[in-house]
């Protein structure tokens, strides 16, 4: 099938430099596209298990759930992942734009600028240090068992609330994610394409320990949780936890075409981030709930937290080989969900003064000062301001989709996209602010954020992605009726 995407052409990339844009906002031609469908495949595959992902699951099975259950849930959340990704990436796949262009076309050049810092700095840098902190403690105990002195350096002395050992545990791990970052997306593609086998091998081969470790997948299959609620829906149960994937993946969805502005063809990375998530969710689905419950009976307790079960385990060797791919999904889970749409949203706040190497190392020093494991001291403020952001980007995301796909039909002027600055752009489409974009987009957030302040709408809360995705969707399309009359 022949391919149907924008071809650009060098004329075109030459006239946007002459206007002032830098590399990394330029649409890349179909000649630097280099992501094919293997590549989009494992993409995400080592994003889906990480540390924060497998707590969530045992939070999920304490929501009154049968553990098979919770499995079809996850894999009902992984297709609806993978519709809001290939779906968004739309505009970047066809068109070679990255996320802070396609933000423009959306909200108008001034508009972009907000809803683009929330996502590519506030929410971005935030995630990147938070993560960089739960990696350094799975980098700790692997440390510990390859030099169980290490975790007595410095005694009970602190620094800026963390010990000696920690700090340097976070301090090497930041750096390596920092590393990644600066490599982009030609190094992630070769790390990402190592990481997947060893995480097929790896979480099969715990999977199987737990199954024995249990005495068999029946005992799995049927375990009561103590202290389960069993007074909401089931059927309502399931939308919490497809929102709660939706959730995490808001973000990385939201900036998905800093991704798909890569893809040889639209077609590409529709089957291959498509066929990520239905694999990639099956196997975490099926290895994360025989995991945890495994773990469960082996060790008579219940336990969520999937690092204390490695770290009770016998074999020090396959503790060290199971710190290290949790170490590796999570540094794979910062680049692209973190590291990579910080430089870029950055590149495009400052396009005069800072490039996307220069936006890694400003995104990474931030990350590091604002001290994440401080901010893990308080669980209640960090999820509040975590969650808020979240329900920030799914009313983004809404209306987003709904202005390229029922607004534009999926057209996008390039040449006035890629406005000179340097002349009266008062016509242009792009310029200024896209009013019932904004309106959606407030509006939606309210009514997603209310539950925590109206008890009797407690329900919209608990599913904010959702709710803020559709009614910024319905909004959106009814205010730009309302303004086109105008």
């Amino acid at each position: 099938m022949e391919n149907q995407d924008y071809q650009i052409t060098e004329n075109e990339l030459q006239r946007y430099r002459e206007r002032g844009y830098n590399e990394d906002l330029l649409p890349k031609p179909l000649s630097k596209r280099m992501m094919g469908k293997l590549n989009y495949f494992t993409l995400w595959m080592g994003s889906v298990h990480n540390i924060p992902n497998y707590t969530a699951v045992g939070g999920f099975l304490f929501l009154g759930l049968s553990p098979i259950n919770i499995m079809l849930a996850l894999i009902l959340s992984a297709l609806s992942v993978a519709l809001f990704m290939t779906f968004n990436g739309r505009a970047g796949s066809k068109y070679g734009i990255p996320f802070a262009m396609h933000l423009r076309s959306t909200y108008g050049d001034i508009g972009a600028k907000l809803p683009g810092f929330l996502r590519g700095c506030v929410a971005a840098i935030a995630w990147f240090g938070l993560q960089n902190y739960t990696g350094s403690l799975a980098l700790l105990i692997l440390i510990g068992k390859l030099w169980p002195g290490f975790l007595a350096i410095g005694g009970e002395m602190t620094i800026l609330g963390i010990s000696i050992p920690g700090l340097i545990a976070f301090t090497l791990f930041w750096a390596v994610n920092m590393l990644i970052g600066l490599g982009g997306g030609n190094i992630l593609n070769k790390f990402t394409a190592i990481l997947s086998p060893m995480i097929y091998i790896v979480f099969g081969g715990m999977a199987i320990w737990a199954i024995r470790a249990a005495g068999g997948l029946g005992p799995i299959l049927s375990y009561d949780v103590a202290g389960a609620t069993h007074n909401i829906s089931p059927i309502f149960v399931y939308f919490m936890i497809i929102n709660s994937v939706l959730a995490v993946w808001a973000a990385p969805g939201a900036s998905v075409s800093d991704f798909t502005q890569n893809a040889k063809s639209t077609k590409d990375q529709m089957v291959g981030q498509t066929a990520s998530f239905i694999v990639g969710y099956g196997i975490f689905a099926f290895s994360s709930v025989v995991i945890l419950i495994g773990g469960s009976i082996r060790y008579g307790i219940q336990e969520w937290n999937i690092l204390n079960i490695v770290d009770r385990w016998d074999n020090s060797f396959a503790i060290i080989v199971a710190m290290l791919v949790f170490l590796l999904t999570t540094v794979s889970t910062n680049a692209t969900g973190n590291i990579i749409p910080a430089a870029y949203q950055l590149c495009a706040l400052f396009p005069k003064k800072i490039d996307y190497k220069k936006g890694v190392i400003i995104a990474s020093v931030i990350s590091f000062l604002i001290m994440p494991w401080k901010l893990m001291e308080n669980a209640a403020s960090i999820f509040v301001f975590l969650n808020t952001i979240g329900a920030v980007l799914g009313p983004v995301a809404g209306t987003m989709i709904a202005h390229y796909y029922f607004v534009q039909k999926q057209t996008i002027d390039l040449n006035q996209l890629y406005m000179d600055q340097r002349v009266d752009n008062s016509h242009n489409i792009y310029k200024g602010l896209n009013k019932p974009a904004y309106v959606a987009t407030i509006v939606a957030l309210i009514i997603c954020l209310s539950g925590n302040f109206i008890p009797a709408l407690k329900v919209v809360s608990d599913i904010s992605w959702i709710a803020g995705f559709v009614s910024a969707f319905v909004l959106y399309l009814g205010l730009r009726k309302f303004f086109d009359k105008e």
